[in-house]
């Protein structure tokens, strides 16, 4: 019967043979360690154990940063079937980054005139940005999704907005349609032409939304 030497055992398995190989182990690694870092930095805020203003700095950071590692990790997969193939159970950043795309919203009912005011114009130039992206025929998921979530996130802070605020609603549901793509994808004409719609009506229930405030 042969031994088998015990050095043998001891000899380290590779997993990969080359550059390219080693580059995209380390780049799944990157998004594998974000993911972690989203559900962990969830769970703290909703124990409470850091400020509003911390939770909303380290989302903003770690959403910038899925989003550039999700691009160069995933070339054949999406973020869910990558957290499926590795047993993450992380159902708290699936939905910040997958889901939203923003962090918790921070509305104050008492917000100031002028911060409004500032919130109220970010809202309009990220709205006519969205627009001519879509009519100048931007189609890639990784082109449209970061104007979306700019768009998103500045009308979560706008004040005394109703729960089912149209806007924000259908701005949702595109960041949702495009969070399930991957990054290289395109949307269709078909679509193209319903989002230009949706981004239509949402921005001019806006306007209804100021004239009444």
């Amino acid at each position: 019967m042969m031994q088998r030497n015990p050095s043998d055992l001891d000899q380290e398995i590779d997993l990969y043979t080359t550059s390219r190989e080693r580059q995209k182990y380390d780049d799944q690694a990157n998004l594998f360690a974000i993911i972690m870092a989203t559900e962990q930095l969830e769970r703290a805020y909703a124990r409470d154990d850091i400020s509003r203003d911390e939770y909303t700095t380290e989302c903003n950071k770690l959403i910038s940063q899925f989003r550039l590692a999700e691009k160069a990790a995933l070339k054949d997969m999406t973020t869910e079937t990558f957290m499926q193939l590795y047993h993450m159970e992380c159902p708290r950043a699936r939905e910040r980054l997958l889901v939203m795309g923003v962090p918790e919203p921070m509305k104050s009912g008492n917000a100031d005139a002028g911060g409004v005011a500032v919130t109220v114009a970010e809202v309009v130039s990220y709205f006519i940005t969205t627009m001519d992206a879509v009519k100048l025929e931007q189609r890639a998921v990784d082109e449209l999704q970061p104007l979306l979530c700019d768009l998103m996130e500045s009308l979560t802070r706008l004040p005394e907005t109703p729960n089912d605020f149209e806007p924000n609603r259908k701005v949702q549901k595109w960041l949702q349609k495009l969070n399930s793509m991957r990054a290289v994808e395109q949307i269709d004409e078909d679509d193209a032409r319903q989002l230009c719609h949706d981004l239509d009506s949402a921005y001019a229930e806006f306007t209804r939304y100021l004239k009444r405030t």
